[in-house]
């Protein structure tokens, strides 16, 4: 019998090799830049959605910071830039801007006519436009708050420059010293202060923001323009005055 041969345990021990398998799953980062880029396109949906149920100054300022993201423009004095960043116009812009109204008015024949009775001045509080009526009634109605055609073309067409800015707007109505005739139920008072609140409804149709208006005032003939003379046509008027920023 052949003596039997020994064998040795290390020449049969299995060679394990683990291969490391690296889980990209949990660890990775290529989730992140999809839950990302998902929470972008949510937040730019949401943010249509609101702008598209916003009121129209909204749109306006969110346009304007597009136009002039620095809010440089608005601070020039050229009423571009958005509600909020711009300061309005300044004393130094106050002529520039009457001299825009003026070229403006040059521009539309039927209101080229009433320059006489357009009285424009820079004062210490802003830019007064006075609209002078004569005695047959350039911009109202005699005896009543109902602007004519001229009145309301000329409404119109301020609405549309001062619209533009961001500048407090301050309406106020004078009458001459004449009793008003319709009795004791309405008086001067009655009619000023609805002349300038009707100056005011029809350029916010046409323009102007309902933030800018600052107040409505009714002086009947306790400021008349005239005094030597207190029953002068010329002492019935709506006056619009371009506030300075800050007053």
């Amino acid at each position: 019998m052949a003596p039997s041969k020994e064998i040795d345990p290390i020449a049969i021990t299995p060679i394990v090799i683990k291969k490391k398998v690296v889980h990209n799953g949990h660890h990775g980062g290529a989730w992140k830049v999809a839950y990302a880029d998902f929470v972008t396109a949510m937040m730019a949906l949401f943010i249509v959605l609101w702008l598209m149920g916003a009121s129209e100054p909204v749109k306006k300022a969110v346009a304007g910071y597009f136009r002039d993201p620095s809010g440089r423009r608005a601070e020039s004095g050229n009423g571009q830039g958005c509600p909020g960043q711009s300061i309005g116009l300044g004393k130094t812009d106050m002529l520039k801007l009457k001299e825009k109204l003026e070229a403006a008015m040059a521009q539309a024949p039927e209101l080229e006519k009433l320059k006489n009775q357009v009285l424009m001045t820079v004062t210490g509080e802003g830019l007064r436009i006075e609209l002078l009526e004569s005695e047959v009634g350039t911009f109202f109605e005699s005896g009543n708050a109902q602007p004519t055609v001229s009145g309301r073309e000329m409404l119109d067409l301020l609405a549309l420059e001062l619209g533009k800015l961001h500048n407090k707007l301050l309406f106020e109505g004078h009458t001459d010293a004449r009793p008003y005739a319709g009795g004791i139920r309405y008086s001067n008072w009655e009619l000023s202060t609805d002349r300038a609140n009707s100056a005011r409804k029809l350029m916010q149709e046409s323009g102007i923001q309902p933030d800018q208006v600052a107040e409505v005032r009714g002086y009947a003939d306790q400021r008349l323009r005239n005094p030597e003379d207190p029953r002068a046509a010329s002492n019935r008027r709506v006056s619009i005055v371009v506030k300075y920023p800050g007053n």
